[in-house]
């Protein structure tokens, strides 16, 4: 197998030199280059071939955003993960630069603090940089290809009226979001629930971002909050989102337990316990992503006769997660972005907007 050829840009020598020696021990991997900001990576992008770049997004002469402006402008294509803070600006950053062609992003641990990095470059990089990599290069899967709309099981789907709609997302899915909500029609006569592997502050500047674009209100799930009609909720970095029946009304539960398929918020503990209320009324959709997430809770939510879409191969960056539904026949239709943009518009206007009672 031909191997990865990686270009590493960073201004912090400390940074490449922990990147590039991580990276250098992977088999799959062959580090062509380093840069010290974004005019020298542009350079060496004109001259030879570049599959990867792992992109540092604050850099002096010109930054990761501005890369990436110029790397479109100029038609520079190979995938980008960029490092990123973990800070509001950096969060703000990240999500500009997944809209700008980044395919994904790692967060620097406390900022861009240089002894916290080397302290915990081995794991952020093997545990997590290392696993993206292999998964967006990834081209085992077969099927699902062509774009087109096939369905998997015998759902009616002409008598089908949710009453919520449940979302699950990884790699890619900021920006698979953002291309729904900007075709959905205000507003929503259900709530969606929403499942993005991101960490703090990141999601709450994602729920901001699909409230502007669809102009519903979105926002970042709060422990007991009432779930109500014609909103977004978002499973907040670091915490998993459950729902659960009090009363007549359905409320936002979170917790900080065990990370499930290694991740926090996991889509599975929503799915699953979305199962518990719903007999053919509640809809899944699972997008692009790396892993397994979301498997366990579209199986249980399927046994109680509710419907499961899945996102497909073509249009994913990763086809990780639907494809685990894929190969095992867990769904019940694949689509692309615009055919899930049709298909959630067609379920969102059936009744006037009212308070969520009891499903």
């Amino acid at each position: 197998m031909e191997k990865i050829r990686t270009l590493i840009v960073d201004d912090s020598v400390v940074f490449r030199s922990q990147i590039r020696m991580c990276l250098e021990k992977a088999e799959f991997l062959d580090v062509v280059g380093v840069a010290s900001n974004g005019h020298i990576a542009l350079e060496k992008l004109r001259h030879e071939r570049v599959d990867l770049m792992i992109l540092d997004l604050e850099m002096p002469v010109l930054d990761g955003l501005g890369t990436l402006q110029e790397m479109r402008r100029l038609n520079l294509s190979c995938k980008v993960i960029v490092f990123s803070s973990l800070s509001p600006r950096g969060a703000k950053n990240t999500l500009e630069a997944l809209d700008l062609g980044a395919v994904d992003f790692v967060a620097k641990p406390n900022g861009t603090y240089i002894q916290s990095f080397q302290s915990k470059s081995s794991d952020i990089l093997t545990d997590l940089l290392l696993p993206k990599i292999r998964d967006l290069f990834d081209r085992d899967l077969e099927g699902c290809n062509d774009g087109s709309k096939t369905e998997s099981s015998n759902f009616n789907w002409l008598r089908f009226e949710p009453k919520m709609i449940f979302i699950g997302c990884s790699t890619g899915g900021p920006m698979a979001l953002e291309k729904i909500f900007s075709g959905l029609r205000a507003p929503f006569d259900c709530p969606i629930l929403i499942v993005q592997h991101m960490p703090p502050v990141f999601t709450a500047n994602l729920a901001g971002r699909i409230s502007k674009i669809c102009g519903v209100p979105a926002a970042e799930g709060r422990h007991d909050e009432i779930i109500e009609a014609n909103r977004i909720y978002i499973a907040p970095g670091n915490f998993h989102m459950r729902m659960e029946k009090v009363g007549v009304a359905m409320k936002i539960k979170l917790n900080q337990e065990d990370c499930e398929n290694s991740v926090r918020p996991s889509v599975d503990p929503l799915f699953r316990s979305a199962a518990k209320y719903f007999d053919g009324n509640a809809l899944g959709v699972i997008l692009t992503g790396m892993g397994k997430d979301g498997l366990q809770g579209s199986q249980q939510l399927r046994a109680r006769g509710n419907p499961i879409i899945i996102q497909n191969r073509e249009s994913c960056v990763v086809f990780g997660m639907p494809g685990a539904l894929y190969q095992c026949g867990a769904y019940d239709s694949i689509q692309n972005l615009e055919q899930i943009t049709e298909t959630l518009n067609r379920y969102l206007h059936r009744r006037p907007v009212t308070k969520l009672g009891a499903a």
